[in-house]
C-alpha cells in the first residue's frame, strides 16, 4: 500500500495503472471469448444430440402408437434405458410427446398419455411445478394440461398467483383446459388485476377448449375484483352467451362503478339487436 502511495505522490501511478488496465481488459476479453465458445459449442452439441435423439424417439413413439408396445417393454431395452437416464433425452421425448398428442386424438392420444404416466415423465412435470424458476414451471405447466392430468389442477392454480405475467396467463389458460367451469371460481376469488393482455389470452383459453354455457361464467359478475368482471362481460359478448343478459342486466342496475355500469350496458345493447 505504501509503495502504491509513493507511485502516486511522485507522478509515476500513470504506466503502471495503463499496464494493469491493459492486462485486465486482455484477461477479461480472453474470458468472456472462451465463455462464447463454450457456450456455443454447448449449443451445437444440443443440437445434434436432438437430432440424434429425434431419430430414435419417433421409432419408440412410432411403436407405441401404431404397435401397441407397452412402455414396460421399451424400458427392458439396455440402450433406451441408458438414454434415458439422461435429462436431456427426456426433454426431447416430453417434447415429441407433445407435439404428436397435439396431432392426434382418440385411442393414439390415449396410448401417448399412458406412455407419459408409465414412463414417469409425469413426475418429472410435477416436480418442474416446484421450481423457483418461473420458465421451468412454465413448461411443467404445459406439459401436465396437454396430457389432460386432473390432479395437476391445485398446484397450477397456485401457479396463477405468481408476480411473473407470464406464468400467470399459462397456469390460468391451463386451469382452464384442465377443469373448465372448476376454474372460473378461482377467477372469481383471484384478487390481483388482470390486464388486457391477460383477458384476451382467458378468453382465448375458453374458445379453445369449447367451455359450454353451463359452467357459470356468470359469477365472474359477483366478484369484488373489477377487472375480473370485466373479464366475465368480455367472455359473454365473446362467446355470444346471450342467455346471461339477465345477470348482465342485473350487474348494471345495482354496480356503483360507473365503467363496469357503462360496459354492462352496452353489452346489453350488443348482444340485444
Amino acid at each position: 500500500m505504501t509503495e502504491i502511495w509513493n507511485l502516486y505522490k511522485n507522478g509515476q501511478w500513470e504506466v503502471p495503472f495503463l499496464t494493469f488496465s491493459i492486462y485486465l481488459f486482455v484477461a477479461a476479453s480472453l474470458v468472456l471469448y472462451l465463455v462464447i465458445v463454450a457456450s456455443r459449442n454447448s449449443k451445437i452439441k444440443k443440437e445434434r444430440l436432438s437430432k440424434e435423439y429425434s431419430v430414435i424417439i419417433d421409432k419408440i413413439l412410432s411403436a407405441v402408437i401404431f404397435e401397441d408396445v407397452p412402455f414396460s417393454k421399451i424400458k427392458g431395452d439396455e440402450n433406451f434405458q441408458m438414454l434415458f437416464d439422461t435429462p436431456f433425452f427426456r426433454e426431447v421425448l416430453t417434447e415429441s410427446l407433445i407435439n404428436l398428442h397435439k396431432n392426434y386424438e382418440g385411442v393414439y392420444a390415449q396410448k401417448l398419455e399412458q406412455f407419459y404416466k408409465d414412463s414417469h415423465l409425469i413426475k418429472v412435470s410435477f416436480r418442474k411445478l416446484k421450481s423457483l424458476k418461473w420458465e421451468v414451471k412454465c413448461k411443467g405447466i404445459t406439459e401436465l394440461a396437454e396430457f389432460n392430468i386432473k390432479e395437476a389442477f391445485v398446484p397450477i392454480v397456485s401457479c396463477s398467483k405468481a408476480r411473473k405475467k407470464t406464468l400467470k396467463i399459462v397456469a390460468l389458460s391451463a386451469a382452464i383446459k384442465l377443469e373448465g367451469g372448476r376454474s372460473i371460481k378461482y377467477l372469481v376469488k383471484h384478487s390481483d388485476p388482470i390486464d388486457d393482455w391477460m383477458q384476451l389470452n382467458i378468453i382465448g383459453a375458453f374458445k379453445k377448449h369449447d367451455i359450454g354455457d353451463t359452467e357459470g361464467v356468470e359469477h365472474l359478475l359477483e366478484s369484488q375484483n373489477t377487472t375480473v368482471i370485466a373479464l366475465g362481460l368480455k367472455l359473454i359478448k365473446e362467446l355470444k352467451l346471450t342467455q346471461k343478459l339477465p345477470y348482465v342486466a342485473h350487474l348494471a342496475e345495482h354496480t356503483s362503478n360507473t365503467v363496469i355500469k357503462y360496459k354492462a350496458q352496452s353489452l346489453l345493447q350488443t348482444l340485444t339487436v
